[in-house]
């Protein structure tokens, strides 16, 4: 939650939903730095590393990027220039943070849309991994859920912003 912001019902569900998913993909991430030590370490001292490292790694790290957008944009944790707002009204502010986050809701929306296209494309032609042989499209359908909540993250904030931005005072802060 933002200062003084604070989520409805269907924000405090989106922010437990995008926490859940932003620690699973730190585990996936911790996961991925065991597999690659045992694999540096194998490779090293046994000439055998872990079969496929670089698979697993590009697959799962796909997966837990996508895991933390929602949960940083719900955070207010975008990188913003603050040095141009720095002096603006409280209105003002949430009035640009509505306009970013407008962006950001239809970016999830278009990312979501066609990573979903994507999926259905892989999964048609049979694309499998080289090393592994997996399939290549559960990989990007893994992405699928962060993109939507990032979407979802977007839009939400967009009408937070929105509404909170009429709550200003007569001296441009909000009271």
């Amino acid at each position: 939650m933002l200062g003084s912001m604070t989520f409805g019902p269907f924000g405090r569900w989106l922010f437990r939903t995008s926490k859940l998913l932003a620690m699973l993909g730190v585990l996936v991430l911790v996961g991925l730095v065991v597999m690659s030590m045992v694999s540096i370490l194998g490779r090293k001292l046994a000439s055998a590393p872990v079969l496929g490292d670089v698979e697993i790694l590009q697959m799962a790290a796909a997966f837990a990027s996508a895991s933390f957008f929602a949960y940083c944009h719900l955070n207010g944790g975008d990188m913003k220039v603050d040095f141009f707002t720095a002096r603006l009204s409280d209105s003002t502010l949430h009035q640009l943070d509505a306009l970013g986050s407008l962006l950001v809701g239809l970016f999830g929306g278009i990312i979501t849309w066609r990573s979903g296209a994507g999926v259905i494309s892989l999964y048609q032609s049979g694309e499998t991994s080289m090393v592994l042989g997996w399939p290549v499209w559960v990989a990007q359908a893994l992405m699928l859920p962060g993109f939507l909540l990032l979407g979802l993250a977007g839009f939400y904030m967009m009408g937070l912003h929105w509404r909170y931005r009429r709550m200003v005072g007569q001296n441009g802060r909000l009271t």
